[in-house]
Order: structure tokens, then sequence, then C-alpha cells
């Protein structure tokens, strides 16, 4: 039997604990030796070594897989440094923040011979084949477009949670890039993109985008964008984390003679065919984590390889690019309290989510009052 793959973790706190304990609880062929964290290494076992910094365990050498849970702008060069120690890279989503990070830490993952998966879990799910399938057999007529959903509500807490939180760019002018659009509901955008064959920047023909704040932010928090491929299907999104309560964020496939949901974090497909009833399908998911370890064992393939994600790298940049967020005025916002925390809801905005996916339009092209 081969020896255990070594693991080191750079940020093992907050939504980094999830690849300790994803480590931890993976089978007898990957080994966690190192973590990095300048909060401590948490509740790891005793011969993990814990280093203060990411640059620190990476420099220390020795790994087979690097797993960077680290602030956005650290990505790139961090992912630089791991490939070019030896190792695969596990990185979190947004993987990067221009097309011009991109391109560098791919060409290092080249040079090295070393790979790279980008942790957007959902494009491990048999869902995605499942519904380009679904759009490749007809049964849905031709397909008018595509439209992403995600609500989820967050408190102004949560805007708090870190210096760059809710921010574009950082105090030494480095891209953050923390809104809505491009990283808690990223997921969305990156699911519909890759149901709609969208994978590299050149994939993406243009975006015309809706920014909106509730916030005390720089960045958006209410938002909707149209995103036209060069194959020539739009996609329309609509991502808020301002909602009255979080709903299940889904993928919408309009066809002229019928429609399919796609559940991204539920890994189902509903079908809306010409007849009364719909089709659900539940979908198996791969785990990233597990994937990584059997590609770099024998070659297997990724889901979510970093030269799938430029496509998303392209409508992040075009994000970061557009107008500062417009402010939501006052009249439109309710103030509620809820588990010692305060939350900012934009009103009407499930109705009015539901009509830019529907409909294909932003919030400002709907006509939305806010």
């Amino acid at each position: 039997m081969s020896a255990p793959l070594r693991v080191g973790i750079a940020g093992v706190h907050g939504h980094g604990r999830s690849h300790v304990d994803a480590v931890l609880a993976q089978p007898d062929d990957v080994e966690l030796v190192a973590v990095a964290d300048p909060r401590g290494g948490g509740d790891v076992p005793r011969s993990v070594s814990v280093h203060a910094d990411a640059e620190a365990m990476l420099a220390a050498g020795g790994l087979d897989i690097a797993i960077l849970s680290t602030p956005i702008p650290s990505h790139a060069a961090l992912a630089v440094q791991a490939l070019e120690a030896g190792a695969h890279v596990l990185l979190e989503k947004p993987p990067v923040v221009s097309i011009a990070e991109h391109d560098r830490v791919l060409t290092a993952s080249v040079a090295a011979g070393r790979s790279v998966q980008v942790g957007f879990q959902s494009l491990g799910s048999a869902g995605i084949d499942a519904a380009r399938d679904l759009i490749a057999s007809g049964e849905l007529g031709e397909i008018e477009h595509l439209g992403t959903v995600g609500l989820w509500s967050r408190s102004e807490e949560y805007w708090r949670r870190s210096a760059w939180a809710g921010r574009r760019t950082a105090s030494d002018g480095s891209v953050v890039a923390d809104g809505a659009v491009t990283n808690p509901l990223a997921h969305a955008v990156v699911t519909a993109l890759a149901i709609g064959g969208a994978h590299a920047a050149a994939d993406v023909r243009g975006i015309r985008s809706d920014l909106r704040r509730a916030n005390d932010i720089d960045t958006d928090d209410t938002s909707s964008l149209v995103i036209e491929l060069s194959g020539g299907l739009r996609i329309a999104a609509a991502l808020s984390v301002t909602a009255p309560r979080r709903h299940e964020p889904f993928v919408l496939i309009a066809g002229a003679r019928g429609h399919a949901l796609y559940f991204y974090t539920l890994d189902l497909l509903q079908v809306h065919g010409t007849g009364a009833l719909a089709r659900t399908y539940q979908c198996a998911r791969r785990g990233l984590l597990a994937e990584l370890v059997a590609h770099v064992r024998t070659g297997a393939a990724l889901s979510a390889p970093l030269a799938s994600t430029g496509a998303f790298t392209r409508v992040l940049e075009e994000v970061v690019a557009a107008p500062e967020p417009l402010a939501i005025a006052p009249e439109h916002i309710d103030i509620e309290q809820r588990g010692g925390e305060t939350f900012r809801i934009v009103r009407g905005i499930e109705e009015w989510s539901e009509r830019a996916a529907w409909e294909g339009r932003t919030f400002a092209e709907l006509g939305a009052p806010w």
C-alpha cells in the first residue's frame, strides 16, 4: 500500500474547519501533517505541525496536497508557492480575482506538473451533466435562456467578520471582491455557467450588471446581472443576501416547450415538460478532496480544475470593474433583529428575483423600485 498523501491546510477556523474535518474523515490514504493560521491551529492532532502563516507552512515543504482557505487576495500567490513547492492544490473559491491571476496560477500549475482543484462543490455533482444532457435531448425545446436565483439572509455582523469582508479592494489596493455575486453566492454563478457550457474566459461575451447594497459596505449584497455567452445563450442571475430568509438556490433552464430547475445544493433536478407532473432526479455528488486524492494517485479527472473556472473569473473581473454598487434607499429596507444580530431586508427581493430569472432581465430593466 502507498504511503498516505501528506496534507497541509492554510486557514483552519471558520469555513476552514470544514477542510480539517474533511481530511481527518478521509481513509488512511491521506494524513494531516500541517496547518497554518494566525489564530492558532485549533483542535488538530498533536502530531500536526502548526504554523503562524501559510507562507511558512508551504516553505517547510513536504506536502503532497495544500488546501488554501485564506483571504481572497492571497489565493494566487499562495497557490503559486504551493505548486512550486511540489504540492497539488485545493483552492477555495473565488480562486483568483482576475484573468491575469488565473493565467499566472495556471502557468505555474503546468510548469510544476501539479493540479489545482477549485472549491466549487457544486461542480462535483452529476447534476451538471444531467442538466446538460437534458438540454441536448431537445425535450424542453429551444432553450430561451438560463436563470439563477440565490436568496440568503446575512446580518450586518456577517459583513464585519474580517477586515476584508464587504470590500471591493483592500487598503493596499489589492482586489478583494467579497460581494454577493463573487463570494457567498458564487456557486450560483459557476453552476449556471457550467450548465451553459461556459468554462474559459472567452466563453463569456458580455455582462450587464446591476449591483446594489442595503448594508454599509463597499461591495454588493443585492445584485442582478445578465451574462451573454459566446454561443448565444444568456444567463440571468438574481443574487442577494438581503432576503428575509434563506431560499434553496437554483438554476432555471427555460425552454420553448418546458423548463427545469436544478437545486444545486441538493443535487436535485426537476423537469417540467409538457405533462402535468414534474420528474425529479436525485444526482450523485463527488467530494472535491477525495477526487483530488484520486487524481494524484491515478490521474482521475477533476470536476473543478482551475482551467474550467475562467468564465467565472471573467464574470468576477467584470463585476469588480463595474460602477460601485448603488445604495438602496432606507424606505425599501426593513430592519430585523434575530439571534442577537441585525438584518437588513430588501422589501420585495423574493418576487423581483424570481422575475429577473424568469424574464431574463436585471432589476433595473424590470423597474424594481430600489
